[in-house]
């Protein structure tokens, strides 16, 4: 692990512990492949949920993952998530904050965030996405 990629992730994991977080029991590993199976996004489309949706994503998601979702790290740069996993897309972002990813220094936000923030978070998220 590189210093810029340790300084990250104890920096999400300080954001975790000063938001209370502490369920870092998440399952030590992620496969894209498990997940959970038809997850929808049901502010999908909403324009007037990706205002709120961003401001969620910076105050809770961006000393990870980059202010307005920009970051060069590609593991975490979050505009790619059609790119990476296409139609699973959805399923893997609610499966990622759902449960987290310890060892990658990604905390639990189940029970911390509503679901309607995440998936305010998401509708921004979908808004930014790259084109393949």
């Amino acid at each position: 692990m590189n210093r810029r990629s340790l300084s990250l992730q104890l920096r999400c994991r300080a954001a975790a512990i000063a938001i209370g977080i502490s369920a870092w029991a998440a399952p030590a590993a992620f496969v894209s492949n498990v997940h959970a199976a038809g997850a929808t996004n049901p502010l999908e489309g909403r324009a007037d949920v990706v205002d709120e949706g961003r401001s969620l994503f910076n105050q809770y998601c961006s000393h990870c993952h980059g202010p307005n979702a920009v970051q060069g790290e590609r593991p975490r740069d979050l505009r790619r998530l059609k790119i990476r996993y296409g139609n699973d897309a959805t399923d893997v972002f609610y499966t990622t904050v759902s449960t987290g990813i310890a060892d990658k220094g990604m905390p639990v936000w189940k029970g911390v965030l509503s679901d309607d923030v995440l998936w305010q978070i998401y509708t921004y998220l979908q808004s930014v996405q790259a084109q393949p």
